[in-house]
């Protein structure tokens, strides 16, 4: 079965730096392409960045544009999420999903950015 388990999250101070993985199993993960999504508290999900199948392309929402670089390892079934210049408003449970349309989703990982 599909499963996407993610992990690197944890408590960072403004301006920090984390580095988020996904471990993916149960499907092609090299021919699926894969995104971020992330909720804050009392708020609504919000997509962070996606990246196509190959590795080629990437894309992000204007909030985290040029602090964060979502990349994956297909020979490793990995994808990441390298998150610099963190900011409270980053604070949020991090998920990531496969495709564009979000079918499979992980358990989350919990990003806390306060000094």
């Amino acid at each position: 079965q599909v499963q996407l388990v993610e992990s690197g999250g944890g408590l960072a101070q403004p301006g920090a730096s984390l580095r988020l993985s996904c471990a993916a199993s149960g499907f092609t993960f090299s021919a699926s392409h894969m995104s971020w999504v992330r909720q804050a508290p009392g708020k609504g999900l919000e997509w962070v960045s996606s990246i196509y199948n190959g590795g080629g392309n990437t894309f992000y929402a204007d909030s985290v544009k040029g602090r964060f670089t979502i990349s994956r390892d297909n020979a490793e079934n990995t994808l990441y999420l390298q998150m610099n210049s963190l900011k409270p408003e980053d604070t949020a449970v991090y998920y990531c999903a496969r495709g564009m349309t979000y079918d499979y989703w992980g358990q989350g990982t919990q990003v806390t950015v306060s000094s």
